[in-house]
């Protein structure tokens, strides 16, 4: 059967209408005609794999990766760059729409080099997964990866017996100090180790404001990177969470400093190793992180070391439940939560906080407008929005809205 792709939706794949059902094809492009089969069928909409172009779009081009495809990795290598990017514009600005926010005219695409820009990879026995399937597909380098990821695939392509068993962590850039690192999850320091006999999240009982309780803590010399962005310092677990485009982070950060009007206190919301929180310091005299991940915190306090700061172990929720009285008055704030986004005592604290200025960054637009929907219904107005081009080639969309309160 044939079918007239129409746009293309959250998660890379293009929507088409057959007998006015939805129908989504992945690795189509919007107004391509294509020859489907149906691999799948619901009640509201079908599954449709492509078995043939019959009329290519004008952006189509030929994927750069042989492994593209079967990688479980990209999924818009086969379309241009400059229309990738349209394209995620344009779903970020539905799914807004979607819960009430225009943000026609006021986007604007932070991005950097189209490959080569990934620093951070898993392993899974020595390789990647393969789409829709547990098979993994030995690597032999992935042009997405920087030099330092793939000079280590390259080396031990011919030997696999080289590479881990079981799922392993890269971390290699050109912003590294010692350019590479290899671990492996078998090693990991589990999350709920203590900090001075007591786990993170109850570490209220404390007098939290005195930093000094993190200095027990110890950071693993082996499994630590270093990278340098914009003048700054920053270490980090290559087990835990670090922005893998580090071309592009370092411009996430120098943009929230110039957004930034500054002043004298900033709340830094799901500060993780305090990578934002660094550059914080540039314009205010104190800064204060919340962040519930001990592993991650003890690195903050390294990154802040010198600097004038506030830590807080705990999680959003219990942060405002518990120390929302003895806050200080914010002249601003950044947060920058997981993928569920705010937590909903931290939305709701927000929504009635009346801090001037809010920097809410997003690894989910879906969960992201839904955050910004309810601050723009308690009185904030959405200023400008930014697409993050973290991940060239794929679907994956992050962002960055400024939202000021209405006076």
């Amino acid at each position: 059967m044939h079918i007239i792709t129409d746009k293309m939706v959250f998660g890379g794949k293009s929507l088409g209408k057959i007998d006015g059902k939805n129908v989504f094809v992945p690795y189509s492009i919007p107004g391509e005609k294509i020859e489907i089969e149906i691999t799948e069928q619901n009640k509201d909409y079908d599954n449709a794999e492509i078995v043939k172009i019959l009329e290519p779009s004008e952006h189509r081009v030929e994927p750069a990766c042989h492994y593209y495809g079967k990688c479980g990795g990209c999924n818009m290598m086969h379309i241009d760059s400059a229309f990738q990017k349209e394209l995620r514009s344009q779903m970020l600005s539905d799914i807004f729409h979607q819960n009430g926010i225009d943000i026609s005219g006021k986007t604007e695409i932070i991005s950097g080099p189209d490959f080569n820009y990934r620093a951070r990879f898993q392993l899974n026995n020595g390789g990647l997964s393969q789409r829709r399937s547990n098979i993994v597909i030995s690597v032999e380098e992935c042009i997405c990866a920087e030099e330092p990821v793939n000079n280590y695939l390259r080396e031990t392509a011919e030997n696999l017996e080289k590479r881990p068993k079981g799922r392993c962590h890269l971390f290699g850039s050109s912003f590294c100090d010692g350019n590479f690192k290899i671990t492996e999850e078998e090693n990991r320091v589990p999350d709920t180790k203590r900090i001075h006999g007591m786990k993170a999240d109850k570490a209220k009982k404390l007098k939290l404001k005195e930093n000094k309780y993190f200095s027990g803590t110890l950071a693993s010399p082996e499994n630590t990177m270093t990278v340098t962005l914009g003048g700054h310092k920053l270490s980090f677990d290559v087990r835990g969470f670090f922005q893998s485009n580090l071309f592009v982070f370092e411009k996430v950060c120098k943009l929230i400093t110039e957004l930034l009007p500054g002043g004298k206190n900033i709340l830094d919301m799901y500060a993780g190793c305090g990578s934002i929180s660094s550059f914080l310091t540039e314009k205010y005299e104190n800064v204060v992180l919340v962040e519930h991940n001990r592993d991650a915190l003890v690195y903050a306090e390294q990154n802040m070391a010198g600097k004038k700061h506030v830590s807080y172990g705990l999680s959003g929720a219990n942060f405002i439940k518990t120390c929302v009285s003895t806050l200080p008055q914010f002249d601003a704030c950044t947060i920058d939560p997981p993928r569920s986004g705010m937590e909903k005592e931290v939305r709701q604290w927000l929504a009635q906080s009346k801090i001037p200025l809010i920097i809410s960054l997003s690894c989910d637009p879906a969960t992201h407008a839904r955050d910004c929907a309810a601050l723009i219904s308690a009185g904030y107005s959405m200023k400008k929005m930014y697409l993050l081009d973290f991940y060239p080639n794929t679907s994956h969309i992050e962002s960055l809205s400024v939202l000021t309160l209405n006076q």
